[in-house]
């Protein structure tokens, strides 16, 4: 469809784009690469059930229009804001801390400085390194013409962080990062992570809303790039209220006998729509991602996932364990890619769902596209309900029904829990699970 056969919306036109890009002040290529993409988001077409992306997730609910753009009028008190969960009781190298798209707090210790790592928010680090950030934004997996919501993000997008690693640079210390939705808030965050080879580090990134009872729009993306021999430990912690819309693309590409760990939880949101893919780009590349989700009252989760093996003696391992009680509903859609050539992968995907209550519902949708005959590729997904005789045996032990199903819930994430090596994330994800569980009879 040629752009301008797709009605404008209202507060998001071409009128109020020019007004957001000049508040933004920022240099002619980037400028261009925003209009490019706002070009496409006004071509598209808003996704509909008929697609097999989206098919089974409704978003007729949500209207563009009762949100507006981000402002950078309106000056924000960092000591208002909270500090996030991840950071709790860690010692952090930096954080970056930003409200509605907005920088409240933007730190990196000398140390880190001194070593040539380079973090920040976005608008300081492209103020003071320009030609790094033009060398990596929009230069991985991200591709601002997916749908209309990615190139939405690629025309406005606001807040989030931008990290650079030097080759060889060992970084200790976590670096953190928490984007924030005020009432009726917006935020476009992009999370730009680069290693160069041999680099290692650790990032935690989460969001959240000030009030769980109140509207917000998020539409962000994260990328992700893994040089040759390096190691990144990624957290990515999804918490917003209850009625905030979620859409995002989360894109990593790993390098030759470099490492990804990721972990995702997923708790927060009235309706998430992410798509989360990793390419293995050469030989040797490894990737594990642990995803734990917890659903409740009517909240709809959906992650597309997809590791993608584009080299030989590649590995990936994606476990996704998803915990549903109420109305809720989530859907999963994995896919093991394998291209011509990438013999020898190793490719592992799995999820597993526990129906708490009657009326929750769980989607899963393994799949496997593979293109090479020297493959091990295994994929799987298994729904049940909590049995009845663990907590009978439980409560036959001196346990209430409700400590009986806290145990079970805090089991069944056990396999994934075991897989998280940073303390502090482990207890802020298991603590965070407990405080949904509800009581029942």
């Amino acid at each position: 469809m040629s752009v301008g056969t797709v009605p404008s919306v209202e507060n998001w036109n071409a009128e109020a784009f020019n007004d957001y890009v000049k508040q933004l002040n920022e240099p002619q290529w980037l400028v261009d690469l925003r209009q490019e993409a706002f070009e496409s988001f006004e071509g598209k077409d808003w996704p509909t059930r008929k697609e097999e992306e989206w098919m089974r997730t409704d978003i007729r609910g949500f209207s563009l229009k009762k949100f507006d753009p981000p402002s950078f009028t309106t000056p924000v008190d960092p000591a208002s804001l909270p500090s996030g969960l991840l950071a709790e009781g860690v010692d952090i190298g930096g954080q970056v801390i930003s409200l509605n798209g907005k920088t409240a707090v933007s730190t990196i210790n000398d140390e880190l400085k001194s070593k040539g790592v380079i973090f920040g928010d976005f608008r300081t680090v492209l103020a003071e390194h320009g030609d790094l950030v033009k060398k990596y934004l929009f230069q991985g997996e991200f591709d601002p013409n997916f749908d209309k919501f990615s190139a939405l993000h690629a025309a406005y997008f606001s807040g989030g962080a931008f990290l650079y690693v030097p080759r060889n640079v060992q970084v200790e210390q976590p670096l953190h990062v928490l984007n924030l939705i005020g009432d009726n808030g917006v935020d476009l965050a992009h999370t730009l992570i680069v290693l160069e080879e041999g680099a290692q580090a650790t990032v935690l990134t989460e969001s959240a809303s000030l009030d769980d009872d109140q509207p917000g729009f998020h539409c962000g993306a994260i990328e992700v790039i893994v040089g040759d021999r390096a190691n990144l430990r990624f957290v990515n912690l999804q918490n917003w209220g209850e009625k905030v819309w979620h859409f995002a693309q989360q894109k990593g590409c790993v390098g030759q006998d470099a490492n990804l760990f990721w972990t995702l939880g997923a708790l927060g949101s009235r309706l998430s729509k992410v798509n989360q893919h990793v390419a293995l780009d050469k030989p040797g590349a490894h990737c594990e991602v642990n995803g734990v989700l917890f659903t409740e009252g009517k909240q709809h989760l959906s992650y597309h996932t997809q590791q993608y093996h584009r080299a030989h003696s590649c590995t990936s391992n994606f476990l996704y364990k998803a915990a549903l009680q109420d109305h809720s509903r989530t859907v999963w859609r994995g896919m093991i890619k394998v291209a011509p050539g990438a013999q020898k992968t190793d490719g592992y995907q799995r999820i597993d769902n526990l129906l708490l209550t009657e009326h929750s519902r769980a989607d899963s949708i393994p799949g496997l596209e593979i293109e090479a005959d020297d493959v091990r590729c295994t994929h799987g997904a298994t729904t049940g309900k909590v049995d009845e005789e663990q907590i009978f045996y439980a409560m036959a032990r001196g346990y209430t029904r409700k400590e009986a199903m806290r145990m079970i819930v805090t089991g069944f994430f056990q396999q994934v829990f075991d897989r998280i090596t940073l303390v502090s994330v482990r207890e802020a994800l298991g603590h965070a699970i407990a405080r949904r569980v509800r009581e029942y009879d």
